[in-house]
């Protein structure tokens, strides 16, 4: 029994992505005795990349089940099953990786059919499965959509099977996944260390810190350190003696130690992590008629932006949704380049301030509202977030837009005693690195308490 699949993600980070939909079919070698279609709440921002490529968009999943609420249904359609899929090894490594933020190890063996049509289907242009399709007069409705891509697999592997005729190729083909193989003594490092959000430190023999890190999972993450097959990590279990942490709790108090003990220590295998951490900004200028325009330029040391990302790609997606949120001008972001009126203003999405109709006072309104609320220039605030325990908060202190530093507190009266504040406060450096951490984070976690004084 096969079980013929295909996953549509959110695009990402490697093991950071989410399921957008999924597609499976129960097919005994001769018809499709069972399925399971369906959008996936991912519960993380699709890349726009992504949103292009499949029509797929965060409004659309918004009342779809999370995975959680579809997961006994993959368990129980895919019961049994090898796993089918046009590279599997993606499909399969997706479904893996959403059923261990469940805390469930689920493993199936799998086939995949780039590798099957390469052996039995020899000498083709492109083994893409729609360029393959294509070729084959395989008909293809809703590409790059989990069903649509599922259908043509299914075809793609009927017409395998027949090729298959002493069935040698398909029995070989399945592949059984392997057990990684860890060392005795990291197996004896993994079990000392927290399932917690933190910093950890990697050391050698000599106490010497190797590589730093944070994870939102430190236990999780050490065990791929140990047990990927990449450059960095085969270094790290040859030297690695030992491994320290540091819990924070906080995502964004685990990301501000990280940059701040990488610059101070310079480990010898964080050699990535010394560059910058954004390349693009906000930038606001005022025209001859007196707008405030933005622009999303390469960052650069001379000015000051109102915002940083981390590629022009995090910056066009962030662009997008204040025009809509704010009711901006594309020309005016530089988003819509036209010596007449944007596109918005013939849908009624632009109130004419790319003609002159809309005053530049009203308009620079709402632009400054937009530059307040993303920058915390000048701003005096406390960011509040989760602490090391259910008891406790942590704090992270900008003072006249200047990063101060950060620490814990467990009662409300702490953080309102300057004196008292001051004390649980461990001062940090101030750089265009943690600018660009603090205002990321603040942008991603929309429920984050800030308390300006």
């Amino acid at each position: 029994m096969y079980a013929i699949l295909d996953i549509e993600t959110t695009g990402g980070k490697y093991n950071e992505e989410g399921i957008t939909e999924i597609a499976i079919y129960k097919f005994d070698g001769h018809e499709v005795v069972d399925k399971f279609i369906s959008l996936v709440n991912p519960e993380r921002e699709i890349q726009p990349f992504v949103v292009k490529l499949t029509g797929i968009n965060n409004n659309m999943l918004r009342n779809a089940p999370k995975f959680y609420e579809v997961a006994k249904r993959i368990v129980e359609i895919t019961e049994d099953c090898i796993l089918v899929a046009h590279n599997s090894e993606f499909d399969y490594r997706i479904l893996k990786t959403e059923f261990k933020r469940l805390g469930f190890e689920f493993k199936r063996k799998t086939l995949c059919t780039v590798e099957l049509s390469q052996k039995l289907i020899p000498d083709m242009e492109s083994y893409s499965l729609g360029k393959l399709a294509r070729a084959l007069g395989i008909p293809v409705s809703d590409r790059h959509r989990a069903n649509g891509d599922a259908m043509a697999t299914i075809k793609l592997f009927k017409l395998l099977l027949s090729k298959d005729t002493d069935k040698t190729i398909v029995s070989n083909a399945i592949k059984v996944e392997k057990k990684s193989k860890i060392k005795p003594n990291l197996k004896e490092i993994i079990e000392e260390l927290p399932n917690a959000t933190g910093v950890y430190y990697i050391h050698d023999a000599k106490g010497t810190i190797l590589y730093i890190g944070k994870s939102n999972n430190i236990k999780k993450r050490l065990t791929q350190h140990f047990t990927n097959t990449n450059s960095k990590s085969r270094k790290i279990q040859t030297l690695v003696a030992s491994v320290t942490y540091e819990k924070t709790g906080s995502e964004l108090v685990a990301l501000l130690k990280e940059s701040e003990e990488i610059k101070k220590n310079k480990p010898i295998l964080n050699r990535a992590l010394r560059r910058n951490l954004f390349t693009h900004g906000l930038y606001h200028f005022e025209d001859k008629n007196g707008y405030i325009n933005l622009s999303i330029e390469k960052a650069n040391k001379e000015d000051l932006p109102v915002t940083t990302f981390t590629n022009r790609q995090s910056a066009k997606h962030f662009m997008l949704k204040i025009m809509d949120d704010y009711m901006l001008c594309q020309k005016l972001t530089g988003m819509y380049h036209t010596n007449t009126n944007c596109f918005r203003h013939e849908v009624k999405e632009c109130n004419g301030a790319c003609v002159l109709e809309e005053s530049s006072a009203d308009y620079n309104k709402r632009v400054l509202m937009l530059i307040d609320k993303h920058s915390y220039k000048n701003k005096n605030m406390l960011v509040i977030d989760r602490g090391r325990d259910i008891e406790e908060k942590s704090v992270v202190l900008i003072e006249n837009g200047v990063f101060r530093g950060l620490g814990f507190f467990d009662l409300n009266y702490q953080i309102n005693n300057p004196d008292i504040l001051q004390t649980l406060i461990t001062p940090m450096e101030n750089n265009r690195d943690t600018q660009h951490i603090i205002q990321s984070y603040i942008r991603r976690n929309k429920r984050l308490k800030i308390v300006e004084f």
